[in-house]
């Protein structure tokens, strides 16, 4: 018979940089799960993805145990990573911060494939790219 489930968690850590502090802790601490358990597997899982930030769904179950899945790096801090920024635009429709090539959205929108809620890949381009307009990023041919 399958586990009952508790809880569903959404956190976004940095790869391979899990630890007690907060948020890990104030998030796992109330729900009785092993806190460094849930750290050594995250930083074991996700030692290859050091530098980016990763999206963990951790799902809690009744008996206090854990299991978890990765997901992409945010298409925000993809986006940054590709125009060279430290951060998107305050202002995206008056001012634009930086720009990326077409190429560069397509490469992106691959490695969002598996996250997104479509498989063709123009579909996933055009998401790509509206994250880049409210990120006061342009993009050009």
């Amino acid at each position: 018979m399958a586990k009952k489930i508790k809880t569903v968690i959404k956190l976004q850590i940095a790869a391979a940089q899990a630890n007690p502090a907060p948020p890990v802790g104030t998030a796992l601490g109330p729900q009785g799960v092993n806190i460094m358990d849930f750290c050594k597997k995250f930083n074991e899982a996700t030692k290859d993805r050091v530098g980016s930030t990763v999206p963990a769904e951790i799902t809690i179950f009744e008996d206090r145990t854990f299991s978890f899945i990765l997901k992409t790096t945010p298409t925000a801090e993809l986006l940054k990573k590709a125009a060279g920024l430290e951060k998107g635009s305050a202002n995206p429709l008056q001012k634009k911060v930086g720009k990326v090539t077409k190429k560069q959205v397509e490469e992106i929108a691959k490695i969002k494939m598996q996250d997104l809620n479509t498989t063709d890949l123009v579909a996933a381009c055009r998401l790509v790219e509206g994250t880049a307009r409210q990120m006061g990023i342009e993009v050009k041919d």
